[in-house]
């Protein structure tokens, strides 16, 4: 231990006026004390044990989740039962992270309650009051096969069933079984949930929808629609209100 010698004969007692202040200032530094002994002397919180979301966004604020939906990969990404279908869990290791679902500064500046996909990036934004957006990672269509503009969400189904269209028969022959459509299911292309996009009150033909093929997200390999991992699109799925408006740039 360091000792400090003094000299007693040039220490002379306080003023009345200051000692009363250092007292206090002793207790309170005794009450800090206390406190940072029951918290173990620690002066950080463990933000991942509260199960909250603990990213960034970006250099202009930290956030924190509050969104019950948005929480640890683990728990986001977990197998569920959703209409009697079990979904299976998402290897979301093998993910980029930055695709996992997360709330961030909205970047869009659209109107809440939009959707917008930024297809260069591979995010699907849904627009939350008071400059937030919940992100998702998305795949998208290949060359050739994109688009861009604004549409609406006319419906949404649950395990929609799938009709490929002719062209795409004629691509590919061997789904002439699916002609009629394919039945909703964990093998179907469009997963746990669509939502169907109409421009001007006709149906553009294209989907935001689930896929089974988790590591296609952040790829562009579809025929021009917008794919989600199945936790996402149901996640998603539960805020749609109406017919909500969609921009894809």
């Amino acid at each position: 231990m360091c000792s400090v010698s003094r000299n007693r004969s040039s220490v002379q007692p306080l003023p009345a006026s200051l000692e009363a202040p250092n007292r206090r200032q002793a207790l309170l530094g005794l009450g800090a004390l206390s406190l940072g002994a029951l918290a173990g002397c620690s002066r950080t919180v463990d933000v991942g044990a509260l199960g909250l979301d603990d990213m960034t966004t970006g250099s202009i604020r930290p956030k924190i989740s509050v969104d019950r939906q948005v929480t640890r990969p683990e728990l986001m990404y977990a197998s569920l039962t959703d209409e009697g279908f079990v979904v299976p869990q998402v290897p979301f290791e093998k993910i980029d992270p930055k695709y996992r679902r997360q709330i961030v500064v909205d970047p869009t500046g659209e109107a809440p309650g939009t959707i917008v996909v930024h297809l260069q990036e591979r995010f699907l934004y849904y627009v939350q009051p008071g400059g937030d957006a919940l992100r998702y990672g998305v795949g998208i269509g290949r060359d050739g096969f994109r688009w861009t503009g604004r549409a609406n969400v006319q419906y949404g189904r649950k395990w929609p069933t799938w009709t490929p269209p002719r062209e795409m028969i004629a691509r590919k022959p061997e789904l002439v079984k699916w002609a009629n459509g394919q039945p909703g299911g964990l093998d179907n292309p469009l997963g746990a949930r669509a939502l169907y996009l109409f421009q001007n009150g006709a149906d553009t033909g294209y989907r935001i929808h689930g896929s089974p093929e988790w590591w296609s997200i952040g790829k562009a390999m579809s025929s021009g629609c917008v794919r989600m991992i199945n936790q996402d699109v149901i996640d998603l799925y539960k805020r749609v209100n109406g017919k909500t408006p969609v921009v894809v740039v």
